[in-house]
């Protein structure tokens, strides 16, 4: 049992991990430089972005202040 349950929590870890894409750091037309951060993976949907209404994004825990249109 105590196998099963290390072995569940392995699959949740790595099914986060699988939602989300690393954005390297890069700097702008204007010289403006954008810092290396995390989003969710394009999935054609605003529900489960991180800056979508309801949801936080785990780096910042900030809540997401864009509503669904």
């Amino acid at each position: 049992m105590k196998k099963f349950i290390v072995a569940l929590f392995v699959l949740a870890l790595c099914a986060s991990a699988v939602a989300q894409s690393q954005v390297r750091g890069y700097t702008k037309k204007n010289g403006k430089h954008v810092a290396p951060h995390y989003r969710s993976h394009r999935d054609h949907t605003k529900r489960n972005n991180y800056t979508t209404k309801g949801n936080v994004n785990p780096y910042t825990g900030k809540k997401g202040p864009k509503k669904i249109n």
